[in-house]
């Protein structure tokens, strides 16, 4: 038996932005969502309970900043406080998800599609919290057909 739809909303955690993305399970679709401004990786905390009380997601999805080897970067355990301060404010389901190369195909995109003009106003970050949770996506589909 298949599970609902669900929302999920992704995140891409950086100590001065967080980027926010939404997407859903049906489709396995993300689309880019809102730039949350953050001091030293805090966010405005209503701001992200306003989101969830308005798209009411099923899960969330972090991305952890790992280097290449697979190794965590001095970010790496602030992006898993994140996860655990979700999870503990909201009582969802928070998942973590490798970011690894993420910020650099985001910023490829946009400036592919707009140039250096693209690249302004927090759209690199939320187009991560896109792939990060289109990357999600593609990871539990090819868990499910195993």
């Amino acid at each position: 038996m298949n599970e609902p739809p669900k929302i999920l909303i992704g995140f891409d955690f950086g100590m001065k932005r967080i980027g926010v993305a939404i997407g859903q399970t049906i489709t396995q679709t993300a689309r880019p969502l809102i730039t949350i401004q953050a001091q030293q990786g805090i966010p405005n905390w209503n701001t992200i309970k306003t989101l969830i009380q308005k798209w009411l997601p099923g899960a969330l999805v972090v991305g952890i900043p790992l280097n290449m080897d697979g190794t965590d970067q001095t970010i790496s355990e602030h992006a898993r406080q994140f996860a655990a301060s979700l999870r503990e404010q909201f009582k969802l389901p928070v998942y973590e998800m490798d970011e690894r190369l993420t910020t650099k195909d985001a910023r490829e995109r946009l400036f592919e599609v707009g140039g250096f003009k693209a690249l302004q106003d927090g759209q690199v970050d939320q187009v991560a919290a896109q792939l990060i949770l289109q990357n999600w996506f593609a990871e539990m589909s090819g868990l499910d057909k195993k």
